[in-house]
């Protein structure tokens, strides 16, 4: 764990609390946005959800040129798409240039889920690479919280129509910064031997530390060798390619972002007259950080499969907890206690271990892509949850609790049967033996 090591895992983490950020600062801004375009629930919803549906574009096209051009150099344009989008909705003079650049933040985010995880597993030591990937979700949660924070600030400035403005803008700051430190840092050594580059990837892993990194060097182009395919091939990488399914679709099966975007209406449906939504999201955001950063002390210790499990039970009852105080409409009060059972476990299980796992499971040459693939399944399934969501619950509100809860109990039966545990193997043995 070198200054090196640390800077490179430092940089790719930053990725993460943009995506955290961007996707989060919306939620102080929709009723600016509203008044200052004068637009309806569907104007609204279009606007808010244009960022989600960039992020699945991002997602989907990150693959490509992360395999050909390397994390790093495809990082390098994500921070620039961050900052470009940060100062885009500042001076965003009418409807159509606002969405546009929140279109472009969402590709930030969608190619920062797919490249800042490749990136850190690449240079991570095997031993506690669990943790350093772990890095990018809890910057992800710690994003999220800066937004809500920041959103606070904002709106305790009172700057009126100048509002929604200043808080995208915010989001700049640390864009900038990560684009500045992009250039602090080396390209992969996988990615290095991959492209043939030996004595560049040799010179990087003696900068991170590595004890012999000519044999390192020897072992990535073994693996190479062993897998080296053109393309990501339902013939050769099937088995990665149904747990990455799996594990992004029960990630978005829990619920996880529908309750986030909804939280204020879930309380109104439950009979709250007045919740205060910016206290309630902090609250939120920091038990979801809190319980992050627990999962990342025993990643590596208890393994991925086990947290998976575990998150999957205490999920499940806390959903069904919610499922079940819709469903009698009593006991409101036990609401708030039992979302916050949710992110707990949720944070603790599957958000801290999806990026970690789906970024260990896919063999190096087409590790970028198959990230891609996890991500954008994530991103798709987030998508259709989240509008199908209030749909849904107009017609029963429990309805897409049991829903969820339901898909929780299944994800405990397919980790259980199906997944292997990651766990201290080495990403070359991981490609090959998959």
């Amino acid at each position: 764990m070198n200054a090196l090591l640390i800077r490179g895992v430092a940089v790719g983490a930053l990725a993460g609390l943009l995506f955290g950020f961007d996707t989060a600062v919306i939620a102080g801004t929709t009723e600016g946005i509203r008044a200052a375009f004068s637009l309806d629930a569907a104007g609204l919803g279009i606007t808010v959800s244009s960022a989600l549906w960039g992020t699945l574009a991002g997602a989907l096209l990150a693959g490509v040129p992360g395999d050909r051009y390397g994390a790093r150099t495809s990082l390098i344009f994500i921070a620039m798409l961050y900052l470009a989008s940060a100062l885009g909705c500042f001076f965003a003079w009418n409807l159509g240039s606002l969405i546009f650049f929140r279109v472009l933040a969402g590709l930030a985010v969608g190619a920062s889920s797919v490249l800042a995880p490749v990136y850190i597993a690449e240079i991570a030591p095997t031993d506690k690479r669990g943790m350093l990937v772990g890095a990018f979700q809890l910057n992800v949660v710690l994003g999220i919280l800066v937004a809500y924070l920041s959103n606070a600030v904002v709106t305790s400035l009172a700057l009126g129509a100048l509002d929604w403005h200043v808080k995208f803008a915010v989001t700049g700051i640390p864009a900038l910064v990560l684009l500045v430190m992009m250039f602090t840092i080396p390209d992969s050594p996988r990615w290095l031997t991959a492209k043939g580059r030996t004595g560049e990837a040799r010179d990087v892993l003696q900068s991170l530390g590595s004890s012999d990194p000519d044999a390192e060097v020897a072992s990535y182009a073994r693996a190479e060798a062993a897998t080296a395919a053109p393309r990501l091939s339902w013939a050769r990488h099937r088995r990665p390619i149904l747990l990455a399914f799996g594990i992004a679709s029960f990630n978005q099966f829990s619920g996880i972002n529908a309750i986030l975007y909804y939280l204020n209406n879930i309380f109104a449906a439950a009979g709250f007259d007045s919740v205060s939504a910016d206290r309630q999201a902090i609250v939120i955001g920091a038990c979801n950080l809190l319980f992050t950063a627990l999962a990342l002390t025993v990643i590596d210790r208890f393994g991925r499969k086990t947290l998976l499990l575990v998150g999957a039970v205490g999920v499940t009852i806390a959903l069904a907890g919610v499922a079940a105080v819709f469903m009698s409409n009593t006991h409101q009060e036990l609401l708030l206690p039992l979302l916050i059972m949710f992110i707990a476990f949720f944070a603790f299980s599957q958000g801290a271990v999806i990026w970690v796992y789906i970024s260990e499971i896919f063999p190096s040459d087409v590790r970028a892509r198959g990230q891609s693939l996890g991500s954008s399944t994530h991103w798709f399934m987030d998508a259709v949850i989240a509008t199908a969501f209030p749909l849904v619950a107009q017609h029963m509100k429990g309805l897409p609790f049991i829903f969820f809860a339901a898909c929780m109990a299944a994800q405990f039966v397919v980790v259980l049967l199906f997944f292997p545990e990651t766990k201290r193997r080495s990403l070359e043995a991981l490609g090959t033996g998959l």
